[in-house]
């Protein structure tokens, strides 16, 4: 089991009386990709962050390969999970493979420098993520989604066992869009990884993930296989509007409809 959550609970500082997450349980393993879909301020990126150690529950337990996540420090748990952000800026000017480069300094010491076995690693991201022609191009000429494969290769350099995204399309056209979520599922089939995937796209998780989340007011509302959980009612009532259901080759899909269009 990469992470498990037993009826975690958080509430943010300054708020004791509001829940981001309540009483959510979990399991995700190597091998399967878990979407967290849900309206803004559902609680989806709290959870994730939950599951990530980054936040410790208020109640319950969330363990992460086997140890408490909380206990992990944190460049332990920088090798074992590559995180991609919904935002990021080069805060210097990088060339791509400098930039892909920085996924192997959980591994290095801090006065060593890297040898073979961490180009070895970068060349590998590189291939994976299909950038490698752009190894000397200065991240700052990239096109959003170039960056965004060359975030996801610089979280590859860290050859961990899990990867989370955290609404990483976010921004991005179609094209580009589609290729993260192809490629991340593919990464995850491989059988090497757990995909956990944050997102408002909620037609492109139900197509790619093998679970789905329905957070809705820190609450998971539905957890299971996406035909199973993605229904009418459940989007209707976590939306709060009023949709259609329809079917793409054995995967839910929902088409928000006009207020006056309501079937209802």
């Amino acid at each position: 089991m990469i992470f498990a959550a037993d009826r975690i609970s958080y509430r943010y500082p300054g708020t004791p009386s509001v829940s981001a997450v309540h009483d959510v349980s979990l399991s995700i393993d190597a091998g399967e990709l878990t979407g967290i879909v849900g309206p803004n301020g559902s609680g989806k990126t709290t959870l994730l962050r939950l599951l990530l150690g980054v936040l410790v529950p208020c109640r319950g337990e969330v363990t992460a390969f086997g140890r408490p996540a909380s206990g992990w420090k944190r460049r332990e748990l920088a090798r074992m999970i590559g995180v991609v952000s919904q935002r990021e800026e080069p805060a210097f000017p990088l060339r791509v493979r400098q930039a892909v480069l920085f996924g192997r300094y959980p591994h290095l010491g801090p006065l060593d420098a890297p040898g073979e076995a961490d180009n070895a690693a970068v060349d590998r991201a590189l291939d994976r993520c299909d950038v490698r022609h752009l190894a000397d191009r200065w991240v700052e000429t990239l096109s959003g989604g170039e960056w965004q494969r060359v975030r996801i290769a610089r979280a590859l350099a860290q050859e961990p066992r899990a990867l989370a995204l955290d609404e990483a399309t976010a921004n991005l056209d179609v094209r580009h869009e589609m290729e993260l979520f192809e490629l991340t599922s593919q990464l995850v089939n491989e059988g090497r990884f757990a995909g956990v995937l944050v997102t408002h796209q909620v037609n492109l998780a139900a197509r790619f993930s093998d679970q789905l989340v329905v957070m809705d007011q820190g609450t998971a509302c539905a957890i299971g296989r996406p035909k199973e959980v993605l229904t009418r009612d459940v989007l209707e009532r976590v939306f709060d509007w009023p949709v259609t259901m329809t079917d793409w080759r054995g995967w839910p899909q929902f088409i928000p409809l006009r207020k006056d269009e309501s079937e209802r």
